[in-house]
């Protein structure tokens, strides 16, 4: 069994930052955390951000220059760093897993960013 377990969020003004972080433990042998999405209770899931096994990132445009994936494979942790926070980027942060056909998600962590 996989457990993904985000962590990290939480209430910050605009213009603040916050780091999340997602850490698997269970049958992991294989997993890859592959990145970050998002969802409003108006959106379904955005991508955010990938980041492969070796540290190469991919962004969406929305959070381009703002936010920055990275990974302890030691620590079977995924981050996302979240800097210059807007409104627009509350909404509840998931992390995503894969081993072989399978994908897993954590139960995810609440971001709310203050005008």
């Amino acid at each position: 069994q996989v457990q993904l377990v985000e962590s990290g969020g939480g209430l910050v003004q605009a213009g603040g930052s916050l780091s999340l972080s997602c850490v698997a433990s269970g049958s992991i042998s294989g997993l890859a955390i592959e990145g970050w999405y998002r969802t409003t209770p108006h959106q379904e899931r955005e991508w955010v951000a990938t980041i492969t096994p070796g540290g190469a990132t991919n962004y969406a445009d929305a959070v381009k220059g703002r936010f920055t994936a990275s990974r302890n494979n030691a620590k079977n942790t995924v981050y996302l760093q979240m800097n210059s926070l807007k409104p627009e980027d509350t909404a509840t942060y998931y992390c995503l897993a894969r081993l072989g056909t399978r994908t897993f998600w954590g139960q995810g962590t609440q971001v709310t960013v203050s005008s």
